[in-house]
């Protein structure tokens, strides 16, 4: 199984999420660590890049996502989460997404 690395403001945004959402979240990324064997490419619409998951929880009190990385020697990395509040996903989002991709790809954090 692969490990799960955070990206530090991704910690920091993690924890602002209700009980429920840190629940579902923690089962998504230990369902990525289980099954991602870098075998298959998976696309996110969104951040427009191969082995990037978006993942995607949603209560009755908003929106959640989750940005991970799956295709890392170092594991599963989860680089952004934030809460959706329109219908499509802010370009300041996905920017900070791939800023934080390069940080850690690039062993900057």
């Amino acid at each position: 199984m692969k490990a799960a690395t955070f990206h530090p403001a991704a910690i920091v945004a993690i924890r602002s999420f209700p009980a429920g959402v840190l629940r579902e979240l923690g089962k998504a990324i230990f369902e990525l660590q289980k099954l991602n064997s870098g075998n298959a490419a998976v696309l996110s619409d969104a951040f427009d890049c191969f082995w990037v998951e978006e993942l995607r929880i949603r209560d009755r009190s908003g929106i959640y996502r989750t940005v991970c990385y799956t295709r890392s020697p170092r594991g599963v990395l989860v680089i952004h989460a934030f809460i959706k509040k329109t219908q499509t996903t802010l370009k300041h989002d996905v920017d900070l997404g791939r800023k934080r991709l390069r940080e850690l790809l690039h062993e900057k954090i």
